[in-house]
């Protein structure tokens, strides 16, 4: 079970947010995502790492913990064997795991690591210890979160992505 966290000792996240606001897609966080913002949420952040072919989200399971790509390639794939239907292909500045994080439903895709990768997760505990503490950068993540499932959502071709 996590535990809520906080740390006076803010995560480094400089090449986290330089990834994000160089990506350039349209669902991207880094038009909505303001400095104060990522500076309250280096503090909720844990680093991972994954090795390629590493199962980051497994289809159908119901954790709901977000991840931000710092690096890599992470396949977005649907179906019981090897991944039947690929759906997306997220690179450095992409998040994913925002459907569940928010829905509490089990995943609908799996998500793996196409190449070794640097991520950043954030626990829905920890996002709850974040809206106690600052409740301003809670909802700016929230708010960008919203925009990135909306542009995904409205984007056929990617339906299925939100994971």
């Amino acid at each position: 079970m996590d535990v809520p966290f906080f740390s006076d000792r803010k995560q480094d996240i400089r090449k986290l947010v330089e990834t994000v606001n160089a990506n350039k897609t349209d669902d991207t966080l880094g038009r909505f995502m303001t400095p104060p913002a990522w500076e309250a949420l280096a503090h909720y952040l844990s680093p991972e790492k994954a090795d390629r072919g590493h199962v980051l989200i497994a289809q159908g399971a119901l954790d709901r913990t977000l991840y931000f790509v710092e690096s890599g390639i992470l396949r977005v794939h649907y179906g019981a064997r090897n991944g039947d239907l690929q759906i997306a292909l997220l690179g450095p500045g992409a998040v994913v795991g925002e459907g569940a994080f928010f829905s509490q439903i089990p995943r609908n895709a799996t998500v793996q690591a196409t190449q070794p990768s640097i991520l950043w997760a954030l626990t829905p505990s920890r996002f709850d210890s974040m809206s106690k503490k600052d409740p301003a950068a809670a909802l700016a993540l929230s708010m960008a979160l919203g925009a990135v499932l909306s542009t995904r959502m409205l984007d056929v071709s990617r339906k299925v992505a939100v994971t």
